[in-house]
């Protein structure tokens, strides 16, 4: 069964005015699209085929860029769909809130080492909020599509929180002025979904 594109669970326009329609639609059709035509062609033929995505990713063979690319842009990109709404913002509650003031001393601490990671990160990638076996949280960043489902990352953990830091996710709107995206990111983060993830993983 070939990988497909997921529909989003929102309109184009529903993040605006932190993200704007016209990014949404080429990010979800040109550029998610792309990813995942690309890691159906790399994949056919071969051992990965009809595997779970996170089956490849975990056992990938690094050298393989076809697939580290392209099922990376695959995976990163739903579940950075899934990770926003235009009902988010605002603070996670319950299990997950203790733990990231556990993990970070506070809500605000965790929005700092989060933004931080993302601001950081040098060219295109993503940062990350990843549980751990027993729930602790770690946050971190990967180059380009990797993540920290993959060996060798320098993550560890299960990613819960992903935020696009490729200059295709914020260009239009924000240009060069990455620290903006990422603030605006935190109004739409949709922390109900965060919270099944780190329920489900940790």
């Amino acid at each position: 069964m070939a990988f497909e594109l997921p529909k989003l669970p929102y309109a184009y326009d529903a993040l605006e005015p932190h993200i704007d329609a016209r990014t949404m639609e080429i990010h979800h059709t040109k550029h998610h699209n792309g990813y995942t035509t690309k890691l159906n062609d790399a994949i056919a033929g071969t051992d990965l085929e009809g595997k779970e995505i996170e089956d490849i990713l975990s056992n990938l063979d690094m050298s393989n860029m076809a697939v580290r690319n392209n099922g990376g842009g695959f995976y990163n990109h739903c579940l950075f769909w899934e990770v926003m709404s235009p009902n988010g913002g605002g603070a996670p509650t319950g299990i997950l809130a203790a733990a990231i003031e556990s993990s970070f001393g506070s809500f605000e601490g965790f929005k700092e080492k989060f933004s931080a990671a993302a601001g950081s990160r040098f060219g295109s990638g993503w940062a990350w909020l990843c549980v751990h076996k027993g729930g602790k949280l770690e946050i971190c960043s990967t180059p380009n599509q990797d993540n920290p489902i993959m060996p060798g990352v320098g993550c560890e953990g299960y990613p819960i929180l992903g935020l696009d830091v490729w200059e295709h996710a914020y260009y239009l709107n924000y240009q060069n002025k990455r620290p903006e995206y990422i603030s605006a990111f935190f109004n739409v983060i949709n922390w109900a979904k965060v919270a099944e993830a780190y329920e489900a993983n940790k």
